[in-house]
């Protein structure tokens, strides 16, 4: 969340609700986040952070035993690396 939105939530929090319900709201939030709330867990963002972790596939395809047919380069080709 950047500060901008963080701005907009707490000044959507101070329009909508009193005092002593922004308090409460205070002491909800720092249960949650001293691990005292079991029920209600802060936002992973482990995902965000790391988007391809653990995101891979197997290919289907048994490997090779042999080289496959082909072509065969010439030594010269095979020393520049130009097909």
């Amino acid at each position: 969340m950047s500060t901008s939105r963080i701005a907009r939530f707490i000044i959507w929090i101070c329009s909508k609700f009193t005092k002593t319900e922004i308090e409460q709201i205070v002491v909800g939030l720092s249960d949650v986040l001293s691990d005292r709330n079991p029920e209600v867990k802060p936002k992973d963002d482990f995902k965000e952070k790391h988007p391809n972790y653990r995101s891979f596939t197997v290919d289907p395809l048994p490997p090779l035993t042999e080289p496959p047919a082909g072509k065969k380069k010439s030594p010269n080709q095979r020393i520049t690396g130009k097909s």
